[in-house]
């Protein structure tokens, strides 16, 4: 070799070495890119996930200065939404609007109230407008109602009216209305109002006092009027009821659809009235909530007026909640206890638009507690131990905490995603109104007062049952004719059949979800009958032409070359399928079940049938799944050393004992690689089973109902959501849930790959 020539070899090689190396960096670069962006994505999850699981944070702004405005009792306390304004009703009739940070006073207004007629009772409803600016501009509508000396009731209104100056600086200005007018309302009676408890809404109020003759007074003001008359007119209606061996009241709360009654009297029961119907109000129940060595300290309805909070003397918090029997009756049930305080309670005030409330104990304790999940957020020391009662503003992010000595504290409350634990989301709940403990998935609905239900298990299942049928149908199918295609079909009709069961694979899957809930479920439903007789008589069919196959004169069964005999199942199939559709199913469907099995199964069984149901997921499921198990399966069915094959014939085994011996163990490893990536792929599924499924949360394995997976819930409501609420980053730990659970099974699948290929690879 010469010199120069030497020089250019080394040069060749020199560039082959650069190439080799620079290729090594750019595969190792997309290796450890992938596994980079991956990381992120979990990382990025997280962190959206995680403020959901935060405890309640408390920081003191201001504490301990006077209580604005004069001495007399304070009635109620209101926060405005904007934490700019507070106002104090004090039992004088006096209304104090003042700065929440600092106390000061910056208007004074009065009450309507007649001469030497003082105010004996009170009660503050839920708030009317939760918070929410109305026409006029107001906002934080609260009322109160008041019972004077008399025996008359007031109801008084605060409101805040937003404006803006010429260089835009929002203007707040606090109003006083009357939402009855300016005029009292009679009870009948002229002995001072002890308690008291209203309701109102578009349609009217209702009121319930007692005064000192042993009875319930009831007074419902209702609109009236013709679509002729410019303004509507109230009508006035009352009744009375008569308590119990005249025990002594103490608590009256009335719930928001002024149809539940709950009184609360001084032998630790509670009386549960249905006053739906004024004249002939029900007694529903008269239940014991307390005990000798415990006495019952503050009841309270939760917002939406349909739970009720029960407090105690030892610290213990329960929640209770109307619940129809097994007779329709409506019975007071107990659906949760809380942790229990040190002390007696002495204060429960319910948030503004969510079911949580905050409690003050007689130790000076601060705890916020949520229903739904049963979570205690916060438990705080305050420095003033003599914390007599606490005010919650709207948005449920600030807090007045008045004391026995006339001071008040004004605390900030960060409490983002109480609604939330883990026992929430994964257990039987019991929700308000439901019978017993469920699992639920219900974000939303059109009330503010709607409690809610983010149960993942029913989400969780209809993955798993949506993957499942999926698997059911595909995974035979798939394999099966991986092994056809790769071991007996002929290597001319294998290189057109194996592409174009690829190439279904780049089908959209939105076409597969359109043609399933709009042309295949219509067709399950109206030929049940016929789609179960399909998967049993036409693996009988091809059976059958198999046997008679072999029959046939040698002469004529050689006309068609091995690997070909595919073909000529093609017209059987379609043969067989016809006869069952347009004869054999029809047939059955007239003669035994009365020309409707689907009918037939909901009348006669009573099992329920959804049009969109796991049977049509699973057929058009499978359909997009078959493409990647059969692509897989075959390329490594195909892969197996041919010197193994003709081994093992040689040796005088047939080609079905190679088959089973050889071949399938030594492709073991890409078969059930095929299988896992199959599964992944059916349960990341989102467009066929948003289409295809009815999109129903539902815990139930029949084949002939939905379900809801978490793919597809996240398409449906992630464009809802609102962005950084609680049911925005559960969603997000929905898409957490699946990110782990494809990861692991993918794990999973790869260590038994790794396992099977070393066991086989010495064959």
């Amino acid at each position: 070799m010469s010199k120069s020539q030497f020089k250019l070899r080394s040069k060749r090689l020199s560039r082959r070495s650069i190439k080799d190396l620079m290729a090594k960096w750019i595969v190792k670069g997309g290796g450890l890119s992938a596994i980079v962006a991956i990381f992120l994505i979990f990382v990025y999850l997280s962190v959206e996930v995680a403020p959901i699981f935060f405890k309640a944070k408390q920081t003191p702004i201001a504490l301990a200065y006077p209580i604005p405005g004069d001495s007399s009792k304070t009635l109620s306390i209101s926060l405005e939404e904007r934490l700019a304004l507070a106002s104090r009703i004090t039992q004088s009739g006096n209304v104090y609007y003042f700065k929440p940070k600092t106390g000061a006073v910056t208007q004074r207004l009065k009450l309507t109230l007649p001469d030497k007629v003082n105010i004996s009772a009170y009660y503050k409803p839920e708030a009317t407008s939760n918070g929410n600016e109305d026409e006029g501009g107001k906002f934080n509508l609260e009322t109160l109602v008041l019972g004077l000396s008399n025996g008359q009731i007031l109801l008084a209104q605060t409101s805040y009216k937003v404006t803006f100056a010429k260089n835009g600086k929002r203007i707040i200005t606090p109003t006083l209305n009357y939402p009855a007018g300016n005029k009292l309302i009679s009870t009948g009676g002229q002995s001072p109002i002890k308690q008291i408890a209203g309701a109102l809404n578009s349609e009217g109020i209702t009121l319930v006092s007692s005064g000192g003759a042993g009875k319930l007074h009831i007074t419902r003001l209702e609109k009236s009027g013709s679509l002729m008359e410019d303004e509507s007119k109230m009508t006035i209606s009352t009744s009375e009821i008569t308590r119990p061996k005249n025990e002594k009241i103490q608590d009256i709360v009335l719930s928001k659809d002024q149809k539940s009654l709950y009184v609360l009297i001084a032998n630790n029961s509670l009386l549960y009235y249905d006053i739906s119907d004024l004249k002939k109000p029900l007694l529903l129940q008269t239940l014991p909530i307390g005990s000798e060595n415990e006495n019952v300290s503050q009841i309270k309805l939760l917002v939406g007026g349909i739970s009720l909070i029960v407090g105690t003397s030892s610290g213990k918090l329960s929640q209770w909640s109307p619940v129809r029997d097994g007779q329709n009756r409506k019975r007071l049930q107990k659906l949760r206890e809380f942790k229990t305080l040190t002390s007696s309670i002495i204060d429960i005030v319910p948030e503004y638009r969510r079911k949580g409330f905050l409690v003050i104990d007689r130790s000076g304790s601060l705890a916020i507690y949520y229903s739904t999940s049963n979570r205690l957020l916060l438990l705080n020391k305050l420095k003033q131990t003599d914390a007599s009662r606490v005010y919650v503003s709207p948005r449920s992010n600030a807090a007045l905490i008045e004391t026995r000595s006339g001071k008040l504290q004004f605390h900030k409350i960060k409490n983002e995603h109480p609604e939330i634990s883990w026992a929430a989301l994964w257990k039987k709940n019991w929700y308000e109104s439901y019978q017993k403990p469920e699992h639920v998935w219900q974000s939303s609905a059109s009330s503010d007062d709607f409690e809610p239900k983010f149960g993942l298990s029913p989400l969780a299942f209809g993955t798993l049952k949506a993957a499942f049928y999926a698997m059911l149908f595909a995974t035979p199918l798939a394999l099966l004719g991986a092994i056809y295609a790769a071991q007996f079909m002929a290597p001319r009709l294998r290189q057109v059949v194996k592409p174009s069961i690829e190439i279904m694979e780049a089908l959209p899957t939105v076409i597969i979800g359109f043609l399933a809930g709009l042309w295949l479920a219509p067709i399950v439903e109206g030929s049940l009958a016929a789609i179960i007789l399909m998967l049993l008589l036409i693996p009988i069919g091809v059976i059958a032409f198999g046997y008679y196959w072999q029959k046939l004169p040698i002469n004529i069964r050689s006309r068609i070359p091995d690997g070909w005999e595919s073909i000529i199942l093609v017209p059987i199939i379609l043969l067989v399928g016809w006869i069952i559709f347009t004869l054999i199913g029809p047939g059955i469907e007239n003669s035994f079940f009365n020309g409707s099995l689907t009918t037939w199964i909901q009348q006669e069984l009573g099992i329920p049938y959804s049009q969109k149901n796991a049977v049509v997921v699973g057929l058009a499921m499978g359909v997009a799944v078959i493409p990647t198990i059969f692509s897989i399966a075959e390329d490594a069915l195909f892969a197996v050393p041919k010197h193994l094959i003709q081994g093992s014939l040689a040796l005088g085994a047939t080609q079905w004992q190679t088959l089973k011996q050889v071949v399938l163990l030594t492709a073991s490893p890409g078969i059930f690689s095929a299988v896992m990536i199959g599964f992944g792929r059916a349960v990341g599924e989102t467009m066929i089973v948003l289409m295809a499924t009815g999109s129903t949360a539902i815990m139930d394995f029949s084949a002939l109902l939905g379900m809801r997976t978490f793919s597809a819930n996240i398409a449906t409501e992630i464009p809802e959501a609102e962005v950084g609420s609680t049911h925005y980053r559960v969603l997000f730990l929905t898409a957490l849930i699946l990110f782990i659970f494809t990861f692991f099974f993918n794990t999973i699948a790869e260590v038994v790959r790794q396992r099977l290929r070393r066991k086989y690879s010495t064959l």
